[in-house]
């Protein structure tokens, strides 16, 4: 039987498809284009903190982020649908696309959310949700991004010591391409207000003198 918290290999995941799931959408909670690309000074980073929804509904609503999406990120298959993500055969995990105003809010202000609204050592899972889909991810798109996430990773490691004996699995990797989810799952949350929300972090969090 297929263990679904096992990474599948490149050459045994699914094919996909050639068209994309979702082409064009707009925000439900601010009205952007979800197509769009980083404009106006903004970056961009790809986020998987376990189950998408609450996640999403967690930075649209920081200062400083100008709009959010879901998708998926950091596997093989082409255009995956949602179903075919769950499967485990894939190699996705569920990300949030967080684009944001550095003028506003920092990344190592992202990334501290980030580390503190879920559990970053629990593997192929988050809480009750198993999968590969479900696996902590930093994906990044510059190097300076990247030596920022691997610093900040490093910070959060030295907090848990103390009193977390497991060590964080997060994966930390150059962005590849980003699959939108489908419109169903955009904001989902914001649609659905009483929908499942999976965040749940470990309760340890940055002193504040770090956050800026």
């Amino acid at each position: 039987m297929f263990d679904k918290q096992t990474m599948i290999s490149k050459k045994d995941a699914l094919v996909g498809r050639d068209a994309p799931i979702l082409t064009k959408g707009t925000h439900f909670v601010n009205h952007t284009d979800l197509t769009a690309p980083p404009a106006n000074g903004c970056q961009q980073i790809l986020l998987g903190l376990g189950c998408f929804w609450g996640a999403e509904r967690l930075f649209w609503n920081t200062p400083g982020v100008a709009s959010t999406s879901v998708g998926y990120s950091g596997g093989y298959t082409q255009n995956p649908t949602y179903e075919e993500v769950c499967s485990g055969q894939t190699g996705h995990t569920e990300v949030v696309r967080v684009i944001f105003d550095p003028e506003q809010i920092s990344l190592k202000q992202i990334l501290t959310l980030f580390w503190e609204k879920h559990d970053p050592t629990q593997g192929m899972q988050q809480g009750n949700d198993k999968g590969t889909q479900y696996r902590s991810a930093i994906y990044t798109f510059d190097q300076q991004q990247h030596t920022v996430a691997v610093a900040s990773k490093a910070d959060y490691q030295a907090l848990l010591a103390p009193s977390v004996t497991d060590s964080i699995t997060t994966e930390i990797a150059a962005a590849t391409t980003y699959f939108l989810a489908e419109e169903y799952h955009q904001q989902y949350l914001a649609k659905n207000p009483n929908g499942y929300c999976g965040l749940g972090g470990t309760g340890i969090c940055f002193p504040p003198d770090e956050n800026l």
